[in-house]
């Protein structure tokens, strides 16, 4: 007797298709649960960082603050030429070119004169004197007014005083040759020696600047490494188990990255603080000196840009002397 049939599959009597047998679902992580794992890595080590600073908070106060004398020194020294420029007054006006023009000039002749001198191209602004006007601003000055008095006739010229757009040698003395040869000029001058001198003492002090910010600078690294490689000693049994269950370099290097940025975020801010007070601990006394000479000058304090680059630039120092610290010891932190 043959075996029963055996009843066909209901799809199959329907004439279907066999359904296929499900595919076994992908163990790797999606795009979302990596990005959360990688966030969360993150925030544990920002918290242990800076758990592990407010532990410490002397030690962690006095190495910001080395940091930020460091950082405030060049930073300090630049401002201070930046005002020393500003005291100077502006390099235009201080390279003025003084028009003597001939006795016989009048003062219609004179504006005329000038406005022929302020429509060249190298030309910012031109203003015209009347000899009237001279001889009046020479008495106050002189204090010889009773003196000139008694002139028979006013022996001061008018002036025309031609302010540059730019001061450059050459192109001053061919600009000085040009205003001479014009009609009434009976002498063009020129007085640039000591603009030339204080432009030769700011480019020292520039230089003087760099090469102290190159200095301070290597001084930050070698302090943020140290810093940074005596946290690693006192952690080195925690990394050694660290990375025998498996941890990566990344992840051995990612709290002292950060407590390294932090370092710098705290020195950068403190010597923001430092530099504040004392340009306006120092413009008191600048104040007075200046209003000995009748001026209202003062200091200018720390602009707002210029404390915000001198923080990014403490927290970018910080992070790359605990970058260099860790790369000098990671290699020697493998289990035993």
């Amino acid at each position: 007797m043959s075996a029963p049939e055996q009843n066909p599959n209901p799809a199959e009597r329907a004439g279907g298709v066999r359904n296929k047998p499900e595919q076994p679902k992908s163990d790797e992580p999606d795009f979302n649960t990596l990005f959360h794992a990688w966030v969360e890595s993150h925030r544990a080590s920002v918290v242990d960082s800076v758990g592990r600073l407010i532990k410490q908070p002397i030690g962690s106060f006095f190495t910001c603050l080395v940091m930020a004398v460091a950082l405030s020194l060049p930073m300090g020294l630049a401002l201070l030429l930046d005002n020393v420029e500003r005291l100077g007054g502006s390099w235009q006006r201080a390279a003025q070119i003084s028009l003597f023009m001939q006795l016989d000039v009048d003062g219609a002749q004179g504006q005329v004169l000038r406005e022929q001198v302020l429509a060249m191209p190298d030309v910012s602004e031109a203003s015209w004197i009347s000899r009237e006007q001279a001889l009046e601003e020479f008495q106050q000055l002189s204090g010889l007014g009773e003196a000139l008095r008694e002139l028979p006739e006013n022996p001061l010229p008018g002036v025309i005083l031609v302010t540059p757009n730019e001061v450059d040698r050459d192109n001053l003395e061919a600009l000085r040759q040009r205003l001479a040869e014009l009609p009434g000029v009976e002498q063009a001058q020129l007085d640039l020696l000591w603009v030339e001198r204080l432009t030769a003492i700011l480019k020292l002090g520039d230089r003087f600047v760099f090469g102290l910010s190159l200095l301070l600078i290597a001084t930050l690294l070698l302090v943020i490494g140290n810093t940074i490689r005596l946290h690693i000693e006192n952690r080195r049994t925690e990394i050694e188990v660290v990375k025998l269950v498996g941890g990566t370099d990344g992840y051995v290097r990612r709290p002292f990255l950060y407590m390294g940025a932090l370092y710098g975020l705290g020195a950068g801010l403190m010597a923001w603080v430092l530099l504040a007070y004392g340009l306006g601990w120092l413009n008191e006394a600048v104040i007075g000196l200046a209003g000995l000479y009748n001026s209202d000058f003062g200091l200018a304090g720390v602009p707002a840009d210029d404390g915000l680059s001198l923080v990014l630039g403490a927290v970018l120092l910080g992070y790359i002397g605990a970058w260099l610290a860790v790369a000098r010891h990671l290699s020697e932190l493998s289990p035993r």
